[in-house]
């Protein structure tokens, strides 16, 4: 039985632009370079601005996304070894977002918990996240801190800081072939 969640309905956005920003905030956080949060604030709200509404809309799509493929990445490699992607997915990431609360208000970590929940079961996060209605503005840098921390976790799986953008730099390479 098809779900009104099923990917194949769902948008795939900018992704080349998300795994562009996931990977400048990997390298950034991974440099040690001090960009205080307001600076970096600064930059995204210029480019989202550049964007337009469409691109914005374009690059939240992209970055759900990106939230579906690492799920899926992640699913996999835990199904190889017997474990639950939920289970050993999602209480990390909580625990990681309640340590974050300037960029991850306690309000908003349910439902970027849902949205990994809902790409760890097979569903768009996208999708998912439309039935409860509009995004909120209050949702945006969380939804960027999802990425970064799934990137993240994957990276350190794989023993290798570039493997998550690999991962998605490659997945688009060969449907660009296609």
């Amino acid at each position: 039985m098809s779900s009104s969640c099923d990917p194949q309905h769902a948008p795939a956005g900018d992704v080349g632009t998300a795994i562009m920003m996931i990977d400048s905030r990997l390298r950034r956080v991974h440099s040690g370079e001090a960009a205080t949060d307001s600076e970096q604030q600064e930059m995204v709200d210029q480019f989202a601005e550049s964007l337009g509404p469409e691109g914005a809309q374009e690059l939240l799509d992209g970055a759900c996304t990106l939230i579906f493929m690492f799920m899926k990445w992640l699913r996999t490699t835990h199904e190889q070894v017997d474990k639950d992607v939920i289970e050993y997915v999602v209480p990390t990431l909580v625990a990681s977002m309640r340590m974050m609360p300037r960029s991850c208000p306690p309000e908003v970590i349910p439902t970027m918990a849902g949205l990994v929940i809902a790409a760890g079961t097979g569903l768009s996060p996208n999708l998912w996240r439309q039935q409860y209605g509009d995004w909120t503005e209050a949702e945006m840098t969380p939804l960027e801190a999802t990425a970064f921390l799934l990137a993240e976790h994957i990276n350190r799986i794989a023993d290798d800081p570039d493997f998550a953008t690999r991962l998605i730099t490659e997945a688009l390479s060969s449907a660009d072939a296609d």
